[in-house]
């Protein structure tokens, strides 16, 4: 009996050694595993860091330092030509909505899609039985008027009659202009009301279009004028039209742009082009124009006054007053001013970056050279 509870003993003691071995074999396992997630998480941040900052976090900033530096830059001349881009779709010259302005069944339709039709074509006939009684009622009663009833009776009837007339007109449909059916939307035995649209008659003898101009362009723009177009479904040649209207009033676009809405015309256009199709193209402005540049950032402008910083031959500089239009892209055209072709102007940029002490004198490398424009 001694020896087996020395054996239980022992099982019991290594039983516990084990438990403690295990208890350590788990605890270093989630310290591993933590300093691992540290580490990773560690290095995420890093790696965001620098990304964002082009530097590591433990790396010091340095501080930005602003220079002025001056640029020189020539005055100069430009010879050109003004080509304005376009782009749009083309409509008929005329469009005719058939308005039935009575209400009655159709009658009659003489005419079909793609029919060639004259002004003051009869297009559709309604149904005129009650006009036509009305009418002749009117007309009966005007000759008894004539004979027995006085003056203002005959006046009134007349305007009765007038009226009743106008109402039988109404029940035919007339074109408008020479042109051709593009669209039929009513058929014999229809019943319409009035102000009911039943066909469609277009002009395309010309077709038009109206394209967007910028404010800055309108001053190469006349009447007149011709213009170049290009349509994909006629690629044997370009197609010319011709300025044909320009309004009195431009409008303000989201962009914050004035520009005006130009009409232009397009005579005996081909077959292939039909309306609805789109073009790309251009006005160009005859002769050419010579015009004095210089940048935009050379200017400065205080209180309506402009002025540009100028180089004298001898080094030294002067302020010269100045009329400048801007024209885009970072250019202005002389209007007047002490300057001529040729001349240096003086811009004055303001550089701030970590290493502005080389700009100041640290570096090795030489002061700027002359820009072109």
């Amino acid at each position: 009996m001694h020896d087996t509870s020395n054996e239980l003993n022992t099982e019991h003691q290594v039983r516990n050694q084990l438990r403690k071995k295990l208890r350590k074999q788990r605890v270093k396992r989630l310290i591993t595993t933590f300093i691992l997630l540290a580490l990773i998480v560690f290095g995420l941040y890093v790696y965001t860091f620098y990304k964002e900052n082009s530097r590591f976090p433990w790396a010091r900033v340095k501080e930005q330092v602003s220079t002025v530096k001056e640029v020189e830059a020539k005055v100069y001349e430009n010879v050109f030509s003004t080509t304005i881009d376009l782009s749009g779709f083309v409509e008929p010259i005329e469009i005719q909505k058939v308005i039935l302005r009575a209400a009655g069944a159709v009658t009659d339709v003489f005419v079909k899609e793609g029919d060639q039709v004259q002004k003051g074509d009869v297009l559709i006939a309604l149904d005129n039985t009650s006009q036509l009684y009305e009418v002749a009622n009117l007309q009966a009663e005007l000759e008894r008027i004539k004979l027995t009833g006085s003056q203002r009776e005959l006046e009134l009837t007349e305007l009765r009659l007038k009226s009743a007339m106008n109402r039988l007109d109404y029940t035919k449909a007339i074109a408008n202009f020479d042109g051709v059916v593009a669209e039929v939307n009513v058929s014999v035995g229809d019943y319409f009301d009035a102000g009911s649209s039943a066909m469609t008659i277009i002009d395309r003898s010309r077709l038009k279009a109206t394209v967007e101009i910028d404010e800055i362009d309108m001053q190469y723009v006349q009447l007149g004028q011709k213009a170049v177009l290009y349509f994909d479904s006629y690629s044997e040649s370009s197609i010319e039209a011709e300025v044909s209207y320009i309004p009195m009033l431009g409008r303000y676009t989201n962009q914050g742009i004035g520009v005006m809405d130009v009409e232009i015309t397009i005579a005996n256009p081909p077959n292939s082009v039909a309306p609805g199709y789109t073009f790309e193209g251009a006005i160009t402005s005859e002769g050419e124009t010579k015009l004095i540049l210089l940048p935009q950032s050379a200017v400065t402008t205080t209180r309506g006054t402009s002025t540009v910083t100028k180089k004298l031959a001898d080094g030294s500089t002067v302020k010269v007053p100045v009329t400048v239009k801007y024209l885009g892209e970072g250019i202005s055209q002389l209007l007047s001013g002490d300057l001529k072709v040729g001349d240096t102007v003086i811009i004055r940029r303001t550089d701030t970056s970590a290493s502005a002490f080389a700009a100041i004198g640290g570096g090795t490398g030489g002061g700027p050279g002359m820009r072109a424009f």
